[in-house]
């Protein structure tokens, strides 16, 4: 028992556990990442540094209908592909707020063979301003994802505008 006990002990010392904190624990900023991975069909969003994983979040958001690629304004569904943040918002209406490059060329040229318009403004961000404490449960955005005010905030230091996110169902 007691190497079972070191062992998780060395495990935990390393980094190696689940990268969800433990609340009144605080937990380290992660490194600047250079990819974001989001998996749908799991809900985590996975930042990488130098092709290493450096933190994993669980249980994240996503639109109202998350299954699929986002084709329109107003399907309440999350893009999938490969995209860049490309801006963030330190006054959105959802605590912090990193834009997603969606629609690129592709998505546009999608929408008007449709003659629809493809929507936009996806960003990964916190809860509502309005939301005074906790977290909303579900798939609740228009197409967003979203994490908590705390995830945010890491996301927000770790993530520098630029960066690649590949989002997969």
């Amino acid at each position: 028992m007691k190497h079972i006990s070191l062992i998780l002990f060395i495990i935990a010392a390393l980094g190696l556990t689940a990268c969800q904190p433990t609340p009144g624990i605080a937990v380290a900023q992660p490194p600047v990442a250079d990819f974001i991975l989001i998996d749908k069909s799991d809900r985590t969003l996975t930042l990488f540094t130098a092709g290493k994983p450096t933190r994993v979040y669980s249980d994240i958001s996503f639109g109202a209908a998350p299954t699929g690629h986002k084709q329109f304004e107003g399907d309440e569904r999350t893009p999938e592909g490969r995209y860049t943040i490309d801006t963030r918002n330190p006054n959105s209406a959802y605590h912090l707020s990193l834009r997603i490059s969606y629609p690129n060329e592709r998505d546009r040229a999608f929408a008007e063979a449709q003659g629809r318009d493809p929507g936009g403004e996806i960003f990964i961000h916190g809860q509502p301003n309005a939301l005074t404490a906790g977290r909303l449960t579900g798939d609740w955005t228009d197409g967003c994802i979203a994490v908590s005010n705390a995830e945010i905030e890491e996301l927000w230091k770790a993530v520098p505008d630029g960066t690649a996110i590949d989002i997969q169902q």
